[in-house]
């Protein structure tokens, strides 16, 4: 049984969201129809209060992040999606592929900060070889042999594999050996064959990207999911996107985290459209944590929009903000106008100013500090 306050039941009823919040309010999963209803009432703040009710009894007001880094390891692409500003072909202005060393650097010019988790991700370029996934990996624990390397989504994990010329199952746990962690949840666009075909009918479908995560599950590796919102996907397929993560964790319980990611337009084949607003941002928060019952965290992804635009998402469903990044390429490529980088004591100050607690979690969501106990905070 969740809690609703009656004043959050008494405004559902009147927003004709009566029957919704009933089932919330049993611990009910939602159908597709309630998924579509949700994104379509013009009542959001009725969606947002329904959905904090379900974050506060999941988390009450602790909120997470984590001190990251990103490393985008090269930005060489062959799957040409219309959203992607970050792509290259060979000879292209800007094209780069980051040797083992460079990583490596990368990974040390930071050794002076707590960082605990390497968030690795990049173009598809079929040419890089095998045991060029193998190195990068390695040079990471070799520079930092604490860190938790989460590295390759779903789609980068389908080319390895296929370089490799052998199943997924059996180069998993090459990978895990040489210093592979858990996998992060990009790629996945959203499912639908039309979308996929009319944006990067190139890239895996969305059957192949939910056998490759079930896959990756099976091998003990948790991940995250994401669904790319706000281009040319309809609310049906949004919500039918959501039910088949739902659907794929009711059988491995491997994801961990949902985030979802906006479309950013600039410098894309689909600049000409406008992109999701703050509105739109606090919608997909808010259904996500209503239809994703299973999925234990919603996370407000700071690097898309505003900090402030994610301390609100903390009273629309979200219970994390991500990390300090350090630097990221693929969304400042589209036009990101956020920082690359926000420092721990910001992310602290930002959950509080928000009304929550902040609580520093690793990559799988063991604490390392809490402001509950903060003797502890790492220097």
């Amino acid at each position: 049984m969740i809690a609703l306050e009656p004043h959050v039941v008494a405004g559902a009823r009147a927003a004709g969201l009566g029957a919704i919040a009933d089932k919330v309010a049993a611990g009910e999963r939602l159908s597709l129809d309630d998924g579509a209803t949700l994104y379509r009432t013009p009542e959001l703040h009725v969606v947002g209060a329904l959905a904090g009710a379900v974050r506060e009894h999941l988390h009450g007001d602790r909120t997470y992040f984590n001190v990251n880094q990103h490393v985008n390891y090269t930005n060489l692409c062959n799957k040409l999606c219309r959203f992607c500003a970050f792509q290259r072909l060979p000879g292209q202005d800007g094209a780069y592929v980051m040797s083992p060393e460079e990583v490596g650097d990368k990974i040390r010019a930071h050794l002076h900060e707590p960082v605990t988790e390497v968030h690795m991700v990049a173009g598809v370029w079929p040419k890089l070889e095998y045991g060029y996934y193998l190195d990068i990996l390695r040079a990471v624990k070799a520079a930092r042999p604490d860190i938790h390397v989460k590295a390759f989504t779903m789609v980068e994990l389908d080319q390895i594999a296929k370089t490799a010329k052998r199943p997924l199952a059996e180069v998993l746990p090459e990978l895990v050996e040489a210093g592979l962690d858990s996998c992060p949840g990009g790629g996945a666009e959203v499912f639908a064959d039309r979308v996929h075909q009319e944006g990067y009918k190139l890239k895996q479908s969305g059957d192949a990207w939910l056998e490759t995560a079930r896959t990756v599950h099976r091998a003990g590796l948790r991940t995250n999911c994401t669904m790319l919102h706000g281009h040319v996907e309809t609310i049906e397929e949004r919500v039918d996107h959501l039910d088949r993560l739902r659907r794929l964790q009711d059988e491995t319980g491997g994801f961990q985290t949902y985030i979802p990611l906006s479309f950013h337009p600039q410098n894309t084949e689909w600049a000409h459209l406008p992109g999701p607003t703050a509105v739109d941002e606090l919608r997909e928060i808010a259904v996500a944590r209503l239809l994703l019952d299973n999925v234990p965290h919603v996370k407000a992804y700071w690097i898309l929009m505003e900090l402030g635009m994610a301390q609100l998402c903390l009273s629309y469903g979200a219970d994390d903000v991500d990390g300090t990044v350090v630097e990221e390429r693929i969304y400042h490529d589209a036009g990101a106008t956020t920082p690359q980088r926000t420092p721990r004591d910001e992310l602290i100050e930002a959950i509080e100013d928000a009304g929550r607690v902040p609580v520093e979690r690793d990559t799988l969501y063991n604490v390392v500090w809490s402001a509950d106990e903060p003797a502890a905070a790492p220097t």
